[in-house]
């Protein structure tokens, strides 16, 4: 069983707006970059980058080398947690 200290990191991973807008995003449109996810959205790079890089510590995102860029995608944990967010709409 998961320690609580590793459901919190899930739950802060996730817990924010501009986090859960990029799950959305990664959901319709897998396998993007990071520009193509600041561009979609409208958010400066370096925002996109760090709420990317929290997802990915929680363990909702998957990052793939890709050439000279990096795609991402949701994790089955990620998609879990979209399936929650839905329950609560």
């Amino acid at each position: 069983m998961k320690t609580m200290y590793q459901f919190e990191r899930v739950v802060k991973g996730f817990a924010n707006h501009r986090r859960i807008e990029i799950m959305f995003l990664l959901e319709k449109q897998p396998e993007l970059s990071l520009v193509e996810i600041s561009e979609s959205l409208r958010i400066n790079f370096k925002t996109a980058s760090e709420h990317v890089r929290r997802l990915a510590i929680a363990g909702l995102v998957l990052k793939r080398n890709d050439a000279n860029s990096v795609r991402h995608k949701l994790s089955d944990r990620g998609k879990s947690i979209l399936k929650f967010l839905r329950t609560l709409e």
